[in-house]
């Protein structure tokens, strides 16, 4: 091999460990990002299993009102947990 590709292949073998380091870096950056990503991913599997109750759920939120709704849900809430006992 003569200087040029010896130039060549010191340089080849410099960028694969460079490469190498910056694809471990991003892996471990995007750790977080992908565990966000899969429990994103559980709901929207939920939702589509029950989609009928998820849209109903949306038509409750929109006909009467988030605050009024979580009223609501905490005085039911509240009764059942008074008839249960």
């Amino acid at each position: 091999m003569n200087g040029h590709q010896q130039e060549l292949a010191r340089r080849r073998q410099e960028l694969l460990e460079r490469s190498a380091a910056q694809r471990s870096a991003l892996v471990a950056n995007a750790a977080p990002l992908l565990r966000k990503a899969a429990a994103l991913d559980r709901i929207v599997a939920t939702v589509r299993r029950h989609s009928f109750v998820a849209s109903l759920a949306v038509g409750a939120v929109a006909l009467v009102g988030s605050r009024q709704l979580f009223a609501m849900t905490t005085r039911l809430l509240s009764l059942y947990m008074l008839f249960r006992r």
